[in-house]
C-alpha cells in the first residue's frame, strides 16, 4: 500500500512536469511564431525607394545652389566681367525669369516624355550652362548660361515633385516629397557658403565648375538607380487652364505667390533689416539659425505630411507671422532676432514640401500641369519680392518688411483656412 501511495505522487509529478514543459514548448512556438509573422510583416512593409530619392533630393540640390551660387561670389565675378555688382547680381534675376517663363510651355511640351530621360535633359542643361558661366569671359555670354540654367530649372521644377510620389508607395508620398525637398536647405545652409569658401580659395569659376561635376556624378546616379516612369498619354493631359479649374488647385497656387512673395521680401533684405537693428555683422549667423530650423522643419513635415497637410499648412503660415511680429519688436539685442529666425525657418523650411504635396493631390492625374503652374509661380514671386522689397526699402525704409509679410499671410492663412474641403483638406480622400 505505502508503495503505491509512493508512486502516486511521483506519477502525478512526472505528469505536471511534462505539461509544463510541453505549455513551455508551445509558448516558445508560438512566441516563434510570433516572431517570424512580424518579421515578414515588417519586409512586407512599404519602404521608400532611399537611393532613388536621394538622386532626385542631389537633383534639387544642384538646381537650388545653381540658383543662389552667384550671390556668395559676385564681387569676383563683377570685376572679371567688368561689370557693377549691381548688374551682376542680376544673374539670379535672369535664372529666375527663365525658369517662370519656360516651365509651364516646356511642362506641356514634354508631357508625353518618359520621366527619367527629361531629368537627364534638365541635368544635361545645368552641365553645359554651368561650363559656359564657369568659362565665359563675357557678361553677355555669361547671361545666357544663366538664362539656359533657368530653363533647366523649370524643366527639373516641373517634374520632380511628381517624381517622387510616383515612386513612393501609397501613404509615404509625403514624405518621399520631403526627402527629395531637404536639397533646398542644405543648398541654402550648407552649399552656398562653401561654394563662397571655393570661390575665394581657387577662383568664382571653379564653383562652377563643382557643379558641373555634381550635375554629371548625379546624371550617372539617376541612369544608374533611378526607375523609369512614362510620361502622359496624349489622351490622357489635362490642358493647363482646365487643370486651374480643378477644385483645390487655385488656392494652392494663390497661398504659394503670396506665401513666397512674403519670404522673399524678407529674406532678400534681410542685411538691411539686421543693420537697422545693428546686427549687420551677424547676418551670416542669422541665416545660419535659419538654414538649421528649416532642415529641422523638413524633418517634421516629412514625418507628418501625410495625415497632417492642413494643420501643418497653417502652423507654418503662424510660424512665419510670429517671426515677422517678432521683428516688429523694438531693439533689445540679439535674441529676439534669432528667435525670429528660428521660428522663420521652422515655418518656411517645410513649406516647399507643403505645397507641392498639396498641388499633387488636388490636380490628381494633372498633377505635372500643376506643378508647372506652381513652379512659374513661385519664380515669379520670387522675382516680384526682389522688386517690391527694393521699393519699399526706398520709399518706407526695412522697418517696412514686417509689416508687409504680416500683411501678405493674413489672406494666406485665410485661403488655407477656407480650402478645407479642397487644397488643404483637413482629411485626406482615400
Amino acid at each position: 500500500m505505502r508503495t503505491q501511495s509512493i508512486r502516486r505522487p511521483l506519477n502525478s509529478a512526472t505528469k505536471a512536469t511534462k505539461a509544463t514543459k510541453a505549455t513551455r514548448a508551445a509558448d516558445a512556438t508560438e512566441a516563434s511564431e510570433t516572431t517570424e509573422a512580424a518579421e515578414a510583416a515588417a519586409a512586407a512593409a512599404p519602404r521608400l525607394p532611399l537611393l532613388a530619392l536621394l538622386a532626385l533630393a542631389t537633383a534639387v540640390f544642384i538646381t537650388s545652389l545653381t540658383e543662389t551660387l552667384p550671390a556668395g561670389v559676385l564681387p569676383a565675378m563683377s570685376s572679371d566681367l567688368k561689370v557693377s555688382e549691381s548688374a551682376m547680381g542680376q544673374s539670379v534675376t535672369i535664372y529666375a525669369i527663365g525658369t517662370a517663363l519656360t516651365a509651364i510651355p516646356l511642362s506641356a511640351a514634354t508631357a508625353g516624355w518618359r520621366r527619367k530621360r527629361l531629368l537627364l535633359t534638365a541635368m544635361a542643361g545645368f552641365a553645359l550652362a554651368n561650363t559656359v558661366t564657369a568659362l565665359s569671359t563675357s557678361f553677355p555670354l555669361t547671361m545666357a548660361a544663366r538664362f539656359l540654367a533657368g530653363v533647366a530649372a523649370g524643366l527639373a521644377w516641373a517634374l520632380l515633385a511628381g517624381y517622387a510620389r510616383r515612386l513612393a508607395p501609397a501613404g509615404l508620398q509625403g514624405k518621399a516629397i520631403a526627402l527629395v525637398m531637404t536639397g533646398i536647405p542644405v543648398a541654402l545652409s550648407l552649399g552656398v557658403p562653401a561654394g563662397t569658401f571655393l570661390g575665394k580659395a581657387l577662383g568664382w569659376w571653379a564653383a562652377f565648375l563643382v557643379m558641373t561635376l555634381l550635375a554629371v556624378a548625379v546624371i550617372g546616379w539617376i541612369v544608374a538607380l533611378l526607375p523609369e516612369q512614362p510620361g502622359q498619354r496624349a489622351g490622357a493631359r489635362t490642358p493647363m487652364l482646365r487643370t486651374l479649374g480643378i477644385p483645390g488647385v487655385a488656392p494652392v497656387l494663390f497661398v504659394t505667390l503670396v506665401l513666397v512673395l512674403a519670404h522673399t521680401i524678407l529674406y532678400t533684405y534681410v542685411g538691411a533689416l539686421l543693420d537697422r537693428r545693428g546686427l549687420g555683422g551677424a547676418t551670416d549667423l542669422v541665416l545660419l539659425v535659419f538654414g538649421a530650423a528649416s532642415l529641422l522643419s523638413i524633418w517634421v513635415v516629412g514625418a507628418r505630411i501625410d495625415r497632417r497637410l492642413r494643420v501643418l499648412t497653417i502652423a507654418a503660415t503662424v510660424l512665419i507671422a510670429v517671426a515677422a511680429a517678432i521683428l516688429l519688436l523694438p531693439a533689445g539685442g540679439s535674441v529676439l532676432v534669432y528667435l525670429a529666425a528660428a521660428l522663420w525657418g521652422l515655418g518656411w523650411g517645410g513649406a516647399p514640401t507643403l505645397l507641392q504635396t498639396a498641388a499633387g493631390r488636388a490636380a490628381g492625374e494633372a498633377a505635372d500641369a500643376a506643378q508647372a503652374m506652381l513652379v512659374t509661380l513661385w519664380n515669379a514671386a520670387m522675382a516680384g519680392g526682389a522688386v517690391v522689397g527694393g521699393i519699399l526699402l526706398g520709399l518706407f525704409g526695412a522697418g517696412s518688411f514686417p509689416w508687409s509679410v504680416l500683411g501678405l499671410l493674413v489672406p494666406v492663412l485665410a485661403v488655407v483656412l477656407a480650402a478645407r474641403a479642397h487644397g488643404f483638406p483637413a482629411r485626406r480622400s482615400s
